[in-house]
């Protein structure tokens, strides 16, 4: 998602989902939505992975930046450097999930990848697996390390259901 920063045209790049920045210098992106009044493909001249900061060629001045604001920016498949992602996801696996409602879930197992979202599994004592959209409305805290905090939606864990056998809180 794009944002505009500073009167160069400049950007604000966040990644989607919790995912590594991945943008890089001399790489062709598409903006997208298109729009009329621009070129809906252009190259990134600057890319910060620190600052989340870009520059795209044709995108020169603060008005340029505004209208691309809200805008996302799509990659080849052949640009990205997918160990990241790799990474990414292998970072999250492992980690122990809390909901604000209903405590300690579990511990991630996995990663789903589907077309609308990514998914996922956690599997935990009590509640046994639970599987969790991976959307800005559920993810409340995703820390570097440590425990991940969400608000997962009601009607997705059966929060009456008996304790599995295993768990030691049983």
């Amino acid at each position: 998602m794009v944002s505009p920063h500073g009167i160069k045209g400049e950007v604000s790049v966040e990644a989607l989902r919790g995912l590594p920045f991945l943008l890089h210098e001399h790489m062709t992106v598409a903006l997208t939505p298109p729009a009329l009044r621009r070129d809906r493909f252009c190259t990134i001249e600057k890319a910060d992975e620190v600052s989340g900061l870009a520059k795209f060629s044709g995108i020169d001045d603060l008005d340029a930046a505004e209208g691309v604001a809200g805008c996302y920016v799509l990659a080849r498949e052949d640009d990205l450097d997918l160990g990241l992602l790799d990474r990414a996801f292998d970072d999250l696996v492992g980690r122990p999930v809390v909901d604000e409602r209903y405590g300690e879930l579990g511990t991630l197992s996995e990663v789903m990848e589907t077309p609308a979202n990514d998914v996922w599994v956690v599997q935990g004592g009590r509640y046994g697996e639970v599987l969790i959209p991976a959307i800005e409305d559920v993810i409340v805290d995703l820390p570097d390390t440590g425990s991940i905090s969400v608000r997962i939606m009601d009607g997705l864990i059966d929060a009456d259901a008996p304790m599995a056998k295993d768990d030691p809180c049983a």
